[in-house]
């Protein structure tokens, strides 16, 4: 397993004595590494209400994931993040379990499967994609699926155990990458892990940190 699944979760970050996901991720990344744009790629973002859309488009040459450094994830007013996550996350999300995910968390993550047992399979749109908004702030961050087939996205996302998104499904104003491969919002939210593949890379993240409702710029 990617990660180490959780129960009670420390607010520390917590010293890692043992194998963490960190010798998974520097692994994975030996063998895959941030791969090249060969075209320009545009990557559109529609919510599902239709008020809200937009595009971003990566330069040709511009390398994937797009990285950022541990100042990202500082100390703020809550963890790393200014708030705590927003109350009514969709798919009957746990809150506890997001706020301390997101916002007090490093290495850890919701246990494998656990957004199987949400209403997320229930409720998600079966025929168009679906965008997921920062628990926190309520940003855009994922659209999928893009390229394949929702039923592709959710093969793929029970084999690894989390929803796992790839590089067209990231909308890259609001995520980067550290180089030990986490995945973090860049207002300090943890979303997950990037673990390259034979595909490229694979984003792993927590359904409660991608659970959040749209949030407008006031």
């Amino acid at each position: 397993q990617p990660y180490r699944t959780i129960t009670k979760l420390p607010t520390r970050r917590p010293k890692m004595k043992i194998a963490s996901v960190a010798t998974v991720f520097f692994a994975g990344l030996a063998g895959a590494s941030s791969r090249p744009l060969g075209h320009a790629a545009t990557t559109a973002f529609v919510a599902n209400n239709g008020k809200f859309a937009r595009s971003l488009a990566i330069k040709a040459g511009d390398k994937l994931p797009i990285m950022a450094g541990e100042d990202v994830m500082s100390q703020k007013a809550h963890g790393t993040s200014e708030k705590p996550v927003q109350k009514d996350l969709r798919w009957g999300c746990d809150n506890d379990t997001a706020d301390r995910i997101c916002n007090f968390n490093r290495h850890y993550a919701e246990f494998a499967g656990y957004w199987t047992t949400t209403k997320f399979l229930e409720e998600v749109p079966k025929d168009e994609s679906t965008t997921y908004y920062d628990s926190v702030t309520g940003k855009p961050l994922f659209t999928a699926p893009v390229g394949r087939s929702m039923e592709e996205f959710i093969k793929e996302s029970m084999s690894h155990g989390w929803p796992s998104f790839r590089d067209e499904e990231v909308n890259w104003d609001y995520v980067r990458c550290l180089p030990d491969g986490e995945c973090v919002s860049v207002s300090g939210t943890h979303l997950g892990h990037n673990l390259p593949d034979g595909k490229g890379n694979r984003y792993c993240i927590n359904l409660v940190s991608v659970a959040g409702n749209l949030e407008e710029d006031k």
